[in-house]
Order: C-alpha cells, then sequence, then structure tokens
C-alpha cells in the first residue's frame, strides 16, 4: 500500500497545483480576488503531499520492495543500506520526484515566510511556481510513474556500480537543491514582469533564493568534480563532459544573477538585466536536465539516459522558456532600469563581470549543443578542452581581474587613483609568480597565466578587510572575502596541476618498484577481497616522499555482479603541496601488472578553494537572512505601536 498512497498523494499534489496556478491567476483580475486567500495554503499542501510521496518512495526502497518496478530495476536485496536510499534519487523517475519535491516544499516556504512583496506580485509568483511544478507533475504521471507495479521478482537488478559511492550518494539532491531555488527566482521574476513590480524588494526576495541555490550548486560540482577524479581512475577533475557543463551552466548564469540582484537591492539598478537573468539561469538549469535526462547525448555519466522521455522534458523547456522570453520581450520595455551609475564605479565592475561570465555561459552552451547538432546533421563532431580552454579563458581572465578591483571601488561613481596603491602588493605578487613560471618554461600559457592570477586575486580578497574592526565587518563582506579567496585558492590548484603533473604508466611484478614525482612506490602483493555486492583484486603498495616514512595503499579493481560491472577503486595520498594517486589495471600475459600514478601537486586545493567559495556563500546568506529578520521585528514593533496609539 505505501507504493499507491505515494501515487495517490502525488495525483493530489499535482490537484494542488492546478488550484494554486487556477486561483493565483484569477486573483490578479478585478472579478476573482477573492480567490487570493486560497493560493498561499494551496501552495503549503502541495508542499507536504509532494514530500509525503517522496518519503513513500525512500520506504520501498528501504524495504526492497521488487513489485514496484523503479526498485526492481534499480536496487537488490544485498545493497548496502546507503545505497538503497540512494536508490530512490538514483534513477530517472526517482530523481525527477525528488525535484518536484523541493520545488514543492521551496513553494511552501515561501507561501509562508515571505510578506516584502505587494501581494498581487506574490499570488503572481506562486501561480507562475505552481506552472512550474504542474509541467514536472504532468511529465512524473503520465511518463515517468516511479510508483509503478510489476509482477514480484525474485531479485533486483542493483544500482550502476558507478553511483554506489558516498560521494555520488549525496551529490545529485545537491545539485537538485540548487536547480529548484533557480526555479524560485525563476517564479519571482514572471511575478514581477507580470506586475510590473522590479523593485529593490523584488531583489531583496528573491536574492536568498538565488544565494541558496548557488551555494548548493556549488557544492554539488565540487562534489561530482572530485567524484569523478577519485572514482572514475583517469586521474582528471574536469573533461568538458556535457553532463558536468550541465550543472556548469545555471551556475555562471546564477553567479551573474546574484550580483545583478545585489545591485538591484542596495543600488535600485539593472532591473531588466537582473529579470533577464532569473530567467536564464531556470533556463540553463532546464537545459541541464535536458541534456541529462534526454538520453541524446553520449557521457561517462550514461548512467542518465532515457531517450523516450526526452520529448516531454523538450517540450517543457520550450513551454518554460519560450514563455518566459516571450513574457519578458512584451514587459521589457516598460521596466525602466533604474539608477544611473558612472563608468567607474562598483556597479560597472559588476557589469563588466557579469557581461563576461554571460559570453563564458555562451561559449558552454555552444560547445555542449554544437555536437548534438551536427550529428543531427549527420556529421560526428567532438569539442573538448582544445576549444572550451582557450575561449573560456578570453572571458574568464578580464574578469578575475575586474573582480580583483571591483570590491574597492566605491557604489555610483569612484576614481580609479583611489585605489591604484591598494593594487600595488597583489599585482607585485603576481608578476613575481609570473616572472617565475616564464623562466620555469612551461609548454603551456594558461597554466602560467593561472599561477600569476592566483596570489594577485588571493591578496586581493583580502583588501576590503584592511582599515576595518574585523568584530564589526558584516557577514555579507565576510562572505565575499571568503568566496573571492576561495576563487584564487581554486584557480592555483587548477594551473598548479596542469604544469606540474607528473604521470606514469607502468607493468611491474610484484616486489617491483617505480617512481612518480618524489615518490618510491613499490608493489607489495596483490590479494583477493570481498564486499557485501561486490568481490575485487586489491594490491597493497608502498609509497615513500623522498625516502621518508612508508604509507601504504590499497587500490582495488572491483567486480560487482548485479549488475556485472567492473570498476577501478583508486587509492590517494593527500599531503599539504598534492596528492599521490594509484589505479591497478589489469593482469597482462607476462604476470605483470599495471599501474597508473600520478602525483599531482596543490590539487586539493581546486576542491578546497570550492568549499570555500559555497562558505562564503553561506556567511553571506546568513547575513542577509538575519537583516531580514531585523527589519521584519521592527516592522511589527512600530506596526504594534501604532495600533496601540489608534493609527
Amino acid at each position: 500500500m505505501t507504493a499507491e498512497f505515494g501515487l495517490a498523494a502525488l495525483w493530489l499534489a499535482a490537484a494542488l497545483a492546478a488550484l494554486q496556478l487556477f486561483a493565483g491567476a484569477l486573483a490578479l483580475t478585478r472579478k476573482g480576488e477573492a480567490l487570493g486567500g486560497a493560493v498561499r495554503p494551496a501552495a503549503v499542501v502541495q508542499g507536504l503531499l509532494a514530500l509525503a510521496s517522496f518519503i513513500a518512495l525512500v520506504i520501498v526502497f528501504v524495504q526492497t520492495d521488487l513489485s514496484v518496478k523503479l526498485v526492481h530495476n534499480n536496487s537488490h536485496s544485498a545493497k548496502p543500506m546507503l545505497y538503497k536510499l540512494a536508490g530512490a534519487w538514483g534513477n530517472h523517475e526517482g530523481s525527477m520526484l525528488l525535484w518536484v519535491t523541493v520545488m514543492g516544499l521551496a513553494g511552501s516556504i515561501v507561501a509562508l515566510v515571505e510578506r516584502r512583496l505587494p501581494e498581487k506580485t506574490m499570488l503572481a509568483t506562486l501561480a507562475g511556481q505552481a506552472f512550474v511544478s504542474l509541467g514536472f507533475y504532468a511529465f512524473l504521471l503520465f511518463s515517468s510513474n516511479p510508483f509503478t507495479r510489476m509482477a514480484p521478482a525474485p531479485e533486483g537488478r542493483g544500482l550502476n556500480p558507478l553511483l554506489q559511492d558516498p560521494g555520488l550518494a549525496f551529490h545529485p539532491p545537491t545539485l537538485y537543491i540548487g536547480y529548484v531555488g533557480l526555479s524560485i527566482a525563476f517564479s519571482f521574476a514572471i511575478g514581477a514582469l507580470i506586475t510590473r513590480e522590479v523593485s529593490p524588494a523584488f531583489a531583496r526576495a528573491m536574492r536568498p533564493w538565488v544565494l541558496g541555490a548557488w551555494i548548493f550548486l556549488t557544492l554539488g560540482i565540487v562534489a561530482g568534480s572530485y567524484w569523478a577524479y577519485y572514482e572514475l581512475g583517469w586521474g582528471g577533475w574536469w573533461f568538458w563532459d556535457p553532463v558536468e557543463n550541465a550543472s556548469l551552466m545555471p551556475w555562471l548564469a546564477a553567479t551573474a544573477l546574484l550580483h545583478s540582484c545585489s545591485v538591484l537591492a542596495a543600488r535600485n539598478a539593472l532591473r531588466a538585466w537582473t529579470v533577464m537573468l532569473g530567467v536564464v539561469a531556470f533556463s540553463m538549469s532546464m537545459v541541464g536536465t535536458f541534456l541529462v535526462r534526454s538520453g541524446i547525448l553520449t557521457s561517462v555519466h550514461a548512467f542518465a539516459v532515457d531517450p523516450e522521455r526526452g520529448s516531454f522534458i523538450l517540450a517543457l523547456l520550450g513551454i518554460y522558456i519560450g514563455g518566459a522570453l516571450t513574457l519578458f520581450g512584451l514587459r521589457a520595455s516598460t521596466v525602466t532600469e533604474g539608477e544611473r551609475f558612472a563608468v567607474v564605479s562598483r556597479e560597472s565592475a559588476l557589469v563588466f563581470n557579469n557581461v563576461m561570465l554571460s559570453c563564458t555561459l555562451g561559449i558552454v552552451l555552444v560547445g555542449t549543443l554544437y555536437p548534438l547538432l551536427a550529428e543531427a546533421l549527420g556529421q560526428q563532431v567532438s569539442i573538448g578542452p582544445p576549444y572550451f580552454n582557450p575561449f573560456t579563458a578570453i572571458f574568464v581572465v578580464p574578469m578575475l581581474l575586474v573582480m580583483a578591483v571591483g570590491p574597492l571601488l566605491r557604489w555610483r561613481r569612484d576614481e580609479f587613483g583611489r585605489v591604484r596603491k591598494g593594487l600595488i602588493l597583489p599585482a607585485l605578487a603576481g608578476l613575481l609568480v609570473l616572472g617565475l613560471a616564464i623562466s620555469w618554461k612551461p609548454a603551456h600559457v594558461l597554466p602560467v597565466i593561472g599561477l600569476a592570477l592566483a596570489p594577485a586575486i588571493g591578496i586581493a580578497s583580502l583588501l576590503p578587510l584592511r582599515g576595518r574592526k574585523l568584530r564589526q565587518v558584516k557577514l555579507p563582506l565576510w562572505g565575499m572575502v571568503f568566496a573571492h579567496f576561495g576563487v584564487a585558492l581554486s584557480l592555483f590548484g587548477m594551473a598548479s596541476d596542469s604544469a606540474f603533473t607528473s604521470e606514469k604508466l607502468v607493468a611491474v611484478n610484484v616486489g617491483e618498484k617505480v617512481a612518480v614525482g618524489p615518490w618510491q612506490i613499490g608493489l607489495k602483493s596483490i590479494d583477493p577481497v570481498a564486499g557485501p555486492n561486490w568481490t575485487a583484486l586489491e594490491a597493497v603498495m608502498e609509497a615513500r616522499y623522498h625516502g621518508g616514512d612508508a604509507i601504504t595503499l590499497h587500490p582495488q579493481s572491483r567486480s560487482f555482479w548485479s549488475p556485472p560491472q567492473q570498476t577501478s577503486e583508486s587509492a590517494l595520498v593527500t599531503r599539504w603541496n598534492g596528492q599521490l594517486y594509484a589505479v591497478l589495471g589489469d593482469e597482462s600475459e607476462d604476470g605483470r601488472w599495471q599501474l597508473r600514478l600520478w602525483w599531482k601537486p596543490f590539487v586539493p586545493m581546486i576542491w578546497f578553494g570550492g568549499i570555500l567559495i559555497a562558505f562564503g556563500g553561506f556567511l553571506a546568506l546568513l547575513g542577509r537572512v538575519a537583516s531580514d529578520l531585523r527589519r521584519i521585528v521592527a516592522r511589527n514593533k512600530i506596526s504594534y505601536r501604532r495600533q496601540r496609539q489608534g493609527r
């Protein structure tokens, strides 16, 4: 009965989304104003019903109810409990149900707490959110029902072994929360366009959702990058894979939207641009969902394909993006641009970086979609790092330079001479590293540029704190400092990995030693081991850094039996200055074992910097929410006093 309960809850949630949409739309008219009171309760109950449906799906996975087709296809009685749970969202139907659940809960929170916008704008926003949700409910109920029953089977097929990893168990929910946060920003943009109420209050209401989405997208991308790095056994952290790009594109748009929101909230400028970015950010989420779930592309993440239902997602994508852009085209001329600012000002720096981010987004979008279009025309085209790296660098490098200067500028109008002295130290640090890097005679230009920019940005990111009492610095400023410093750390890790990595592919006998970078590694033995749903050959390796103490590594070659698949489990040794990476390959005919070994200087900085970026966003969110709460409390006090005074 659990599956039937989940399906019933899903139908009821869809019905309430329809009620929320029509009541909200009619409430905007003079004759339907009375229906406005039903919109917020409908949004709250809809979210709770979606949550009940998702909990029902988790329960049938925990119980390994093999009469549910989705459980049979994606689970197995021998799986560890963590991966039984992850199986609920590690597939097409479950991930879509997770999407609508997070969207429903987010809509509930908006309906319960958001009181800053004019009521008409709020009703239009909730109606827009219901419109988006309704499409996904229809997709689930008519095309991807997660509760479909089948004749009970003796055993399930299991979960893709690549997904049976703690990192990937939490990676999809993190990304989905980010995607859904952008859907709320999209609904706010639609609501503001319908009522023409694009104001600082609108930006302040939308900003926490954009910040939250941006934080989770950042964490999702960092987790996905690290998972691919250690789980796929290829030693890389980013390959411009279409599925990787699917999460990067909304992140780029969200980053631009976040900064644009700040300008609108603080200075009442960039009104139309902010609304446009709200539409674009969610559009990129939809494009990413289409790429991952439609099955139209070949990827290392090929577990996500579903070609039969791609047309449904494509239709949703056309309706949402086409409808929103049409509405923007009709209403953009009625949205004034707001306050003006000088060329040299913080607003101008933010606008410049927004343009650079948008251009980078365009480069990634074209590089991701062009092979698909070429294939549709009968041509096979492969686009990878030789395209993405130089073309994105054209826009990212100027953006990073301006990012170092922008926070030092004043709002509205400033003089560059005022901040020139403060930039001397970061410029000298960058030039010093640049000289050292050039004297080292590297093979590529981009790592040199990255190595020079990283210390310059790192120092510049701390300059906004200069001359301030640190205890009095507000959380949003701390957030900006941490986020920008995280960018510098990640850039340093990327450039170091590209410039200094040592790699060795060898075949050795047990007892032999091999050197990679400063490491001496000896193969001690190959042993069979077994896990809950796999067996493996495990290498025991002894590694010494510059002849120091021995460290033992255990890379494995695993064989899963349901579904049958072989995976490589890499072994990592992390030091302050880099990571040793070892992968066990196959046994050759002469009895030697293939080993792939890398020494990757400072590569952990990539992910540590990413975590700092997300932490900076968290501090900014905390500061904004605290500020909003103080404002609400103050407003309530004033209202209470006026009531007591009879005014």
